[in-house]
């Protein structure tokens, strides 16, 4: 075989290869699927309210901390060592119980958090089940989240899956 037969045989098999290889992609766009879910909204709404909620009682607690605080100020003058140490101990430990609420609400590992995955998750669940579905049926070896993802520089509109996502969730747009 002569040299150009040689190298037209190996440029050919290089590309089916590249060919064969080729995978699909698609995007999807995360926030424009959950403000189409209506129950994501509705677990959003729930979230906020029991914040709000929570959030007030933190404040009261707060609020009952500094009374003492200005009550002690007030009486300061009258007030024996003995009952000086017994009232700042008092705002101490009402402080302390206001910071303690503070946590078991906000913490990392709180009630809101909880509530938040119990509510959010079923619907991610939900989302992901959509995606893969919709990706199996077109045969996409990888989808992106568009809303995540800062490395996406251009993708074409045909690229983009969130309204079949939506239609398979049956919210058809």
């Amino acid at each position: 075989m002569n040299m150009k037969k040689v190298l037209l045989i190996a440029i050919v098999a290089f590309l089916g290869a590249i060919s064969a290889s080729a995978q699909k992609y698609a995007i999807v766009d995360m926030e424009y699927i959950l403000k189409n879910v209506p129950m994501y909204e509705s677990a959003n709404e729930q979230i906020k309210q029991i914040s709000a909620k929570w959030q007030k009682e933190v404040e009261a607690k707060n609020e009952e901390a500094k009374n003492l605080y200005k009550n002690y100020q007030t009486e300061v003058v009258f007030l024996s060592d003995e009952m000086k140490a017994n009232k700042e101990n008092e705002i101490v430990a009402k402080e302390k119980e206001a910071n303690e609420l503070k946590r078991k609400y906000f913490g990392p590992d709180g009630e809101l958090f909880k509530k938040r995955e119990s509510l959010m998750k079923p619907i991610q669940d939900e989302i992901y089940v959509a995606i893969k579905d919709v990706s199996e049926a077109k045969g996409y070896q990888m989808i992106f989240d568009k809303a995540s993802s800062m490395n996406i520089v251009y993708y074409s509109p045909k690229s983009d899956i969130s309204d079949e996502v939506l239609t398979k969730l049956g919210y058809a747009k």
